[in-house]
């Protein structure tokens, strides 16, 4: 009896699950099931879903009473999931039976035939949507994917771009996706027309534009490839550039992209309306300026009589909004009004101007320094807690922790506080470099061969910020031991202070036919007083000895000076000498890593007046660097040396300046430009070099600051004592190079081509170089 009426409600059950899943939601139930007391749940088909899980879905537990809605309700609730593609429901008895049959999950995503993209990045992004490895298969987001994939090679301009995808069924109720792709060839621009233009020409629209027909390095810009993106881009960069020239009302018509039948060719219609060119006939400030109204005058870039330029009218309205806050109006708008005269082609504009309330800092937060101390950053902020919002200490905050070096990435946000109008956080979030370093390892410089090297050196020990660290290195002509530490907050007061101990060993360069060996010990302390924020004097005293060893090959020089402090030659002489420096440093850059913009002046004055040794010697250093772009920098290095000896002393020949090689004039040999004699470079007691740089990213994106390729031009020479000095001694060098702030340090390789070498003056071409370790 039971038996067969379980039966019966089976296949009643069945047919009215359908029922119930199709027809019910819509149109009310047609057929009723007896209600029952449940007295357990029994689940059949389950492969990889846990059983708890669909108990926590069911809207049914053993001891309900079973009825048509909660029926329906459990059929929906498990549909739901997704994790299943077909669910039946059926007595027996009085136990409830759940039949269930898995979607299958996908075991693995392959393409074939993908160049265009990293196959990492597209899996990542397949997850975000939903399909990845592991997850429960569903044909609408492979389709879904599909078209993500398709549109991200429209964006490269691959409008040829075929897709096959392919679903393989697998053991275990699993499935592997393929995507197999014929990428095609992406379609070029082959024209760029203008319609309208009358005041500049198509090819100067044309050099307003990202996007380019082919040329010489379009293989590796991709500028030749249309994207909506980057037209909707060139299209405000044509409005700014006629906005900037007076065209105030010029309007871009429209714009036709067309691409041929074969997907190869594309061309791209701008329509322009330039209308006339404006000039300016007044400019006036309204609005409450708390008696700044004078200060405020001189930041206004447009005057009476000149052409119309938005992009300084936009530079005037941001450097009036940073003006009052620098007195804590940080939400200041500042809002320019024209008033066109169209028949004088005039406009007046009339800047309104209005601080709204005073807005305070609450907290300073940090974010992203998993060993930095937060006091080494917050001893760096000029902006405090609790005071009024100052944008420009802020910004100077910023540069200060930037130009710690300790980290590739500063950026600061300044979010108002939820719940008021008048307090703002300054977020500061930053990327830690790493600046411990253990290396152990050889290698090969171009004028000293081999060479052996170790080093442990932590320029943020521990996270407080201080610098520590021994250096060893060893090769056929030069060795050094070094210590040092630097802590650059000695006192509260911002006062540097560091020290060296230093032993090394020197010897003449490979090419010299001659032989001599200086050694020299010491030990120096330098203390750094800054007295403004971006100027520091230095005081330093040390104490040196050196010896000098001569033999029956050594230069003349080295043995007049083993006599002249009382040696014989061949032999040996120590001298001592007590270095006293002071120094001066002006640092605007806006980062220590690697500076788009600012300047860095140096002057360094040592003199040894008591001891054996008698001399003084004067560096003095400047660097600029100009953003030409958001991507391209420009960047100038200028050094000038001098030294003399005291007292009726000769100058020591080993502090001699050298001039050659990376770091002075690339394309020379190192230390081979002037000051030699019989073809043995010895230097010289004056110096002067010049670099000149054109810096751009290596990578398409420019997003990677620390990886760049360069042009430069290099001018130097070093001069001998008693020698007369003349810029015609100059020797001058061109090429190419790449740097990199690698985690050993900045690497400098570059190819240089000399542009006037003297090879009977003893001038040494070397067109590739090499050197890590080197600044700018």
């Amino acid at each position: 009896m039971n038996s067969s009426s379980a039966s019966v409600f089976s296949a009643a059950f069945r047919r009215r699950t359908i029922a119930t899943a199709v027809l019910a939601i819509c149109y009310g139930s047609a057929l009723a099931v007896t209600p029952f007391t449940v007295k357990d749940i029994r689940l059949e088909g389950l492969q990889r879903t846990e059983p708890g899980t669909v108990f926590s879905y069911l809207p049914v537990r053993a001891g309900d009473t079973f009825n048509d809605e909660k029926g329906t309700a459990a059929v929906k609730a498990l549909y739901a999931t997704g994790f299943f593609k077909d669910i039946r429901i059926e007595r027996e008895g009085n136990v409830l039976v759940v039949f269930v049959e898995e979607r299958p999950a996908v075991t693995s995503i392959e393409f074939s035939g993908m160049k265009e993209f990293e196959k990492d990045f597209v899996i990542k992004a397949l997850k975000e949507i939903g399909l990845a490895e592991g997850r429960i298969f569903d044909r609408s987001l492979v389709e879904r994917a599909e078209q993500e994939l398709k549109r991200q090679y429209l964006s490269r301009g691959l409008y040829g771009v075929q897709f096959t995808t392919t679903v393989t069924p697998m053991e275990r109720n699993r499935v592997g996706v393929t995507f197999a792709i014929i990428e095609g060839e992406a379609a070029k621009i082959k024209q760029i027309n203008f319609i309208g233009n009358k005041a500049y020409s198509d090819r100067e629209l044309s050099r307003q534009m990202s996007l380019t027909t082919p040329g010489l390095m379009t293989w590796l810009t991709k500028t030749d490839q249309y994207a909506r993106q980057k037209l909707a881009g060139d299209i405000e960069s044509l409005k700014s550039y006629y906005q900037n020239n007076g065209y105030i009302e010029m309007q871009i018509e429209s714009t036709q992209v067309s691409i041929t039948p074969d997907k190869k060719d594309i061309y791209i219609t701008v329509n322009i309306k330039e209308g006339e060119q404006f000039t300016v006939s007044d400019v006036k400030l309204e609005g409450q300026m708390f008696g700044q109204d004078e200060e405020i005058k001189k930041l206004l870039l447009l005057k009476k009589g000149d052409v119309y330029s938005g992009e300084k009218m936009t530079e005037t309205t941001k450097k009036i909004a940073d003006h009052m806050g620098k007195f804590g109006y940080a939400f200041a708008n500042v809002n320019p009004h024209p008033e066109i005269d169209r028949n004088k082609k005039e406009v007046a504009f009339t800047i309104f101007i209005d601080p709204g309330k005073r807005v305070y800092v609450r907290r300073i937060n940090f974010s992203g320094n998993a060993k930095t101390r937060d006091e080494v950053m917050r001893r760096e902020f000029r902006q405090i807690e609790g005071g009024w919002y100052d944008g420009e200490k802020i910004k100077l905050s910023r540069d200060r922790v930037d130009r710690t070096g300790y980290f590739s990435e500063v950026a600061v946000e300044t979010p108002e506080v939820p719940g008021t109008n008048d307090q703002v956080d300054v977020n500061l979030k930053v990327v830690e470099k790493p600046t411990g370093m253990l290396t152990l390892g050889a290698g090969y410089s171009q004028s000293e061969q081999l060479m052996l090297m170790a080093s442990l050196h932590q320029e943020n020990f521990a996270g407080t910020g201080s610098n520590a660290g021994i250096m060893v290195n060893t090769s056929e002509r030069y060795r050094t031991l070094v210590l040092t530490h630097t802590n650059p907050y000695f006192t509260d007061d911002g006062i540097s202070r560091s020290t060296d101990l230093y032993f090394r060993t020197t010897r003449p360069p490979l090419y010299n036919d001659t032989d001599y060996k200086i050694q020299t010990m010491g030990v120096s302390t330098k203390f750094g007083v800054p007295f403004t924020e971006k100027d520091k004097v230095f005081f330093g005293v040390g104490l040196e000895r050196n010896k000098v060893q001569t033999y029956d090959d050594s230069p003349a020089k080295y043995k007049d000076f083993v006599t002249d402090f009382g040696g014989t030659n061949p032999g040996t002489v120590s001298t001592d000498s007590i270095p006293l420096t002071v120094g001066w440093q002006r640092d605007t850059r806006n980062s220590a890593l690697v500076p788009n913009k600012g300047q860095l002046t140096r002057i360094n004055f040592e003199v040894s007046p008591t001891a054996d040794l008698q001399y003084y010697r004067t560096t003095f250093q400047h660097q600029h660097f100009w953003p030409v772009s958001s991507a391209m920098t420009f960047a100038f290095n200028g050094q000038v040396d001098y030294g003399e000896g005291l007292g009726g002393k000769p100058y020591p020949i080993f502090k001699n300046f050298y001039a050659g090689g990376i770091g002075t004039v690339r394309g020379y040999e190192g230390s081979s430009i002037g000051g030699v004699e019989d073809n043995q470079a010895l230097g010289g007691n004056r110096r002067v070099f010049s670099n000149f740089e054109m810096q751009f990213p290596l990578t398409v994106e420019g997003k990677d600051r620390t990886l760049r390729w360069f042009t430069f031009f290099d001018a130097g020479t070093v001069w001998k004592e008693n020698e007369n000095m003349s810029f015609a001694d100059l020797r001058y060098s061109t090429g190419v190079g790449i740097s990199w702030e690698s985690p050993i340090g900045p690497l400098k390789l570059s190819y240089g081509y000399p542009l006037n070498a003297d090879t009977q003056a003893g001038d040494k071409k070397q067109q590739f170089q090499f050197q890590i370790g080197t600044g700018f």
